[in-house]
């Protein structure tokens, strides 16, 4: 009797703990994607957006939360625990080589804030993969985030409806520009929209990667939720062509090509004539968009945003040669005084080396993989689905760094982390081992209690 009250406590105490994960992360969802990225305190620099202070936060908590017994996260295996850790290493590893050598100041302050982005963004994945103790609390921060994506998607059509960046007008006591807003981008006389994000390609990346998770929820949603969460879908699905980017789309094909072969032929079918009707209304409302796309599309290698990304890789050159393992630091690469190489790989190489440049990627594979871990891990037809929708997502994530340098945009690396952090989580909760009655023993199987 002593032993079961003594369970049900320790489970207690990890249930109110996964709820102050969530709600921790669910915060940080908040600051990340609704306050506009440019908006910081003034004080911190480009480390001062509410987002990267409060992941820090975040990263402190986590640190902590491992000295108290009853706070403790999860310490069972955990593979992106250690993917995680190894990618900042690497970064680590950059850092402390880089400052054997008299730094400028630009360049010191240049690899410090570097420091304190990578553990903010470190932070809140190892959060999401250790501290979410039950699926449901997993399922509601997603669902944070396809609210945040589905704001960030209605002031982006009003933006391209309208050109006025509504972003542009939220003002929030103590935080001021860091970069001053741009009302309107264009291509082809068309609008582009950034809601809260930097630039059209980050929201479009952004969009992207949330557009699985969102499709998950609709499929799955309960009677009374169905309508609401399919309107978000076709909120966020259809500001994403409006940003006009290549980006987004080459995202998309990524998340078609891993979602679509697993759903039955009935939703593929329904999938495929809902692309075909979006593909008709965004003609008949905006008939130049479908052309700018397919001119886009085949002037790939020609136009000049083709071009100034197949040259970055021979300007890159010098740099690589000279600190080939470690790079020259990361974030000490200033593309406004060398050149953009709008390729966060390429970036990553440059400022890290082929040491951070592996971790980088073996840190996507490892996401993908542990995602489709999770997904033969359930017996839950949801859940299945949702483990390969979080694989969707981290490939579109990995997909949008080949023609974006990600880590100089604040909202599509934190939502690259965030799914790598919810690959881990899904991974670990699948392999609960629930008793039959469904009772507090499988909760305490699945937190790593019971052993």
């Amino acid at each position: 009797m002593a032993t079961e009250v003594l369970d049900l406590a320790q489970a207690g105490e990890r249930e109110h703990q996964a709820a102050d994960a969530v709600t921790l992360l669910s915060c940080y969802v908040f600051l990340l994607m609704l306050i506009p990225s440019p908006l910081v305190f003034a004080p911190l620099g480009s480390a001062g957006s509410p987002a990267t202070i409060f992941a820090v936060v975040l990263m402190a908590w986590y640190l902590l939360s491992w000295l108290h017994p009853a706070l403790a996260p999860a310490r069972g295996r955990q593979p992106m625990r250690v993917l995680i850790i190894l990618f900042g290493c690497s970064i680590l590893a950059s850092y402390i080589s880089l400052n054997r050598n008299l730094l400028t100041t630009i360049t010191q302050d240049g690899a410090d804030v570097g420091v304190i982005l990578a553990a903010g963004w470190i932070g809140v994945a190892l959060l999401i993969a250790d501290g979410t103790e039950h699926l449901d609390r997993l399922k509601k921060l997603l669902g944070r985030v396809v609210i945040g994506a589905t704001i960030m998607s209605g002031l982006g059509v009003i933006q391209f409806a309208t050109g006025l960046n509504a972003a542009n007008y939220i003002s929030i006591p103590g935080l001021s520009n860091q970069i001053p807003f741009v009302d309107l981008l264009s291509r082809d006389q068309l609008n582009r929209p950034s809601a809260t994000a930097l630039d059209p390609i980050e929201l479009a990346a952004v969009l992207a990667a949330v557009l699985p998770i969102a499709v998950n929820r609709a499929r799955f949603a309960p009677p009374g939720a169905r309508l609401r969460r399919w309107l978000q879908v076709v909120l966020i699905s259809a500001a994403l062509p409006m940003t006009v980017s290549r980006t987004g789309f080459t995202a998309l094909a990524a998340v078609a090509i891993v979602l679509l072969p697993t759903w039955p032929r009935r939703d593929r079918r329904l999938a495929y004539l809902a692309g075909l009707g979006g593909a008709v209304m965004m003609y008949a409302a905006k008939p130049g968009l479908i052309g700018t796309f397919a001119q886009l599309f085949a002037q790939v290698g020609s136009d000049t945003s083709s071009t100034s990304r197949t040259g970055a890789f021979s300007a890159a050159m010098p740099f690589i040669s000279q600190h080939p393992w470690l790079g020259v630091g990361f974030n000490t690469f200033f593309p406004q005084t060398t050149f953009f190489t709008d390729d966060q790989y390429l970036h990553q190489l440059i400022e890290t080396g082929f040491v951070g440049l592996v971790a980088l990627i073996v840190l996507f594979a490892g996401g993908f993989l542990t995602a489709l871990g999770a997904r033969r891990a359930s017996a839950d037809p949801e859940v299945r689905d949702l483990a390969q929708c979080v694989a969707a997502a981290v490939a579109a994530c990995a997909v949008s760094f080949a023609t974006l340098d990600a880590f100089s945009f604040n909202i599509i690396s934190g939502i690259t982390f965030l799914m790598l952090g919810c690959a881990g989580a899904l991974w670990r909760l699948t392999r609960a081992t629930p008793l039959a009655d469904g009772g507090i023993h499988a909760e305490l199987t699945a937190s790593g209690l019971s052993r």
